[in-house]
Parts: structure tokens; C-alpha cells; sequence
């Protein structure tokens, strides 16, 4: 029998069964959900209504913002509205949509930071040839190929997920679908599924981190190099936000999938998802707004149209 038949929705796991405490569950994520909600989007605002922040590592950074901004839309409502009205359930297609996306927004913002830190060190390693190579085609063309590789990434994702039969359970220790958490209401032997996927996404996350390493060194080896206190201070001021947005996404989601997955509900668990799913979406204006004296000057100068 397939799947389709034997599970037709799936049940998520609430922060609490007390109405107030959901009440406040509700009150606390929309909070969070709408703080990264217009912090990315002002970001995208003030990049696209300033012209002098259209080079390559704004266009990024926009890109970066949408893909928060996916990535904390397909979990956080879904948990708001099932708080609210004091329910846990999820439709079969929902979970597959809900799967697919994240794994999607999340493949192609770790795809991103790579393309990120290769426009650091071309920038600052090849500050004569910066134009040439970082042009407008290549950077859509990185951009394009790293949204790709999320889409790709995440449909054999969730095709290898949901090709699987569900028949030991449909409740889900988790406030949204979460592959692990799937895999474990299978009745088929998922050894080997999960094996690969593990592989994949070790081979992937790990290739990425490599690169970002490699890139680094080869930046601040030539920071070193340059002569004036100045020319520090701008490099760094460049360099510094990526690299902490890259050292959040990672510690985050390495934190979240290399624990062990608990039999019961975990409040561990929880805080871990939490972690990886809504940290970095909201903390990312944060982080590039305080460290871009660029950002700041474009926030003032909209700011003082108001």
C-alpha cells in the first residue's frame, strides 16, 4: 500500500497542551516572525532604493534576505496558527510542501554564503580584476546556480522522505515536518536511506564550509599584507558580517541534526529546531546592519525621508 493511504495528515508537536502557554507560544513567534519579517524586508528596501549599494555583494545580500524570509515563512505560521486555534494537524501534501521548501531555502542559503565568500576573496585578493570577473551576468548566474542547488538538493530530499510507506504513527515530535523526525514513523528498514542522505548532505555542507575556510585564509593573508590601518578597518568591515552569518547558519544546524534524536518529545529537541529555523533569519539584518557602515548610511538617509 502506498503511503497515501495508510497516513493522510500528520500530527505536529505543540510547545504545550495549556491553552495560556500556547496563547503565549503564539504571541512569542509572531514577535520573532515579524521582527525578521521587516528586518529583511528593509534590507531589500534599502539596497534596491539606493543606487550606490548596487554591486555584487548587495545583489547577494538581497537574495540572502529572500531566502530567510522563505525559510522562516514555511515553519513559523503553521506553528502560529495551530497555537491559535488548538490544533496539530498538517495535510499529508502540506508536510511534502513543507519539507521541500525548507530543505530548499536552506540548501540554497548555504549554496549562497559560498558564493558570498568567493565574492570576498576576489574582491579583495583580486581587487584589479573584481569587475571583470564579478560581473552583472556572473553574479546572476552564481545567484541562479545557487537557488538551483537548493531546488535540486531538496527534491531528492523529500523524494528519498516521502517515497517511504508511514505506518508506525503520523504524530511528529516536531513543530513542523522534519525529515529525521519522518524517517522515524517509517515500517520499512530506512538504514540505508538515511545513510545516503546523511552522506549527501555531509558531502554538500562540508565541500561548502571547505571552500568558505579556504577562501578566508587566502583573505586575511592579504588583509595582512595591506599597508594602512584603513584598508583593514574596510576589508573586515565587509568580511566580518558573512563570516558571522556563515559561523551562525553552520552551529546552528550542525547543533540540530548531529544530536540525537530523541524517542519522546524533547525539549531539547525544540530549542534546537528553533535554533536553526528562526535564529538566523532574524539575527541576519541584525548582524549586517550594526557591522555595513554602507547599510547604516542608507538606513539614515531613508529614515530622514520619513
Amino acid at each position: 500500500m502506498s503511503n497515501r493511504t495508510n497516513v493522510t495528515e500528520f500530527l505536529l508537536l505543540g510547545f504545550s497542551d495549556t491553552r495560556e502557554l500556547q496563547i503565549l507560544h503564539f504571541f512569542i513567534f509572531l514577535a520573532a516572525y515579524l521582527a525578521a519579517l521587516m528586518g529583511n524586508l528593509l534590507i531589500i528596501t534599502i539596497i534596491t532604493l539606493n543606487y550606490e549599494l548596487h554591486s555584487p555583494m548587495f545583489f547577494f545580500l538581497i537574495n540572502l534576505s529572500l531566502l530567510d524570509l522563505g525559510s522562516i515563512t514555511v515553519t513559523m505560521p503553521k506553528s502560529m496558527s495551530n497555537s491559535l486555534l488548538n490544533t496539530r494537524s498538517i495535510s499529508y501534501s502540506g508536510c511534502v510542501a513543507q519539507v521541500f521548501c525548507l530543505i530548499c531555502f536552506l540548501g540554497a542559503n548555504l549554496s549562497l554564503l559560498t558564493v558570498m565568500a568567493y565574492d570576498r576573496y576576489v574582491a579583495i585578493c583580486k581587487p584589479l580584476h573584481y569587475e571583470i570577473i564579478i560581473n552583472r551576468r556572473a553574479c546572476v548566474q552564481m545567484a541562479a546556480c545557487a537557488w538551483a542547488a537548493g531546488v535540486i538538493y531538496s527534491a531528492l530530499h523529500t523524494g528519498n522522505t516521502f517515497t517511504i510507506t508511514f505506518c508506525h504513527s503520523n504524530i511528529i515530535n516536531q513543530f513542523f515536518c522534519e525529515v529525521p523526525q519522518l524517517l522515524k514513523l517509517s515500517c520499512s528498514d530506512t538504514y540505508r536511506r538515511e545513510l545516503a542522505v546523511i552522506a549527501f548532505s555531509v558531502f554538500l555542507a562540508l565541500g561548502c564550509f571547505v571552500f568558505i575556510v579556504v577562501s578566508y585564509v587566502q583573505i586575511f593573508t592579504a588583509v595582512w599584507r595591506i599597508p594602512s590601518e584603513q584598508g583593514h578597518q574596510k576589508a573586515f568591515s565587509t568580511c566580518i558580517p558573512h563570516l558571522i552569518v556563515v559561523s551562525l547558519f553552520l552551529s546552528t544546524v550542525v547543533i540540530a541534526y548531529l544530536k540525537p534524536i530523541s524517542d519522546s518529545p524533547s525539549p531539547l529537541d525544540l530549542l534546537a529546531t528553533v535554533l536553526y529555523s528562526v535564529v538566523p533569519p532574524l539575527m541576519n539584518p541584525v548582524i549586517y546592519s550594526m557591522r555595513n557602515k554602507e547599510i547604516q548610511a542608507a538606513l539614515r538617509k531613508l529614515l530622514r525621508r520619513f
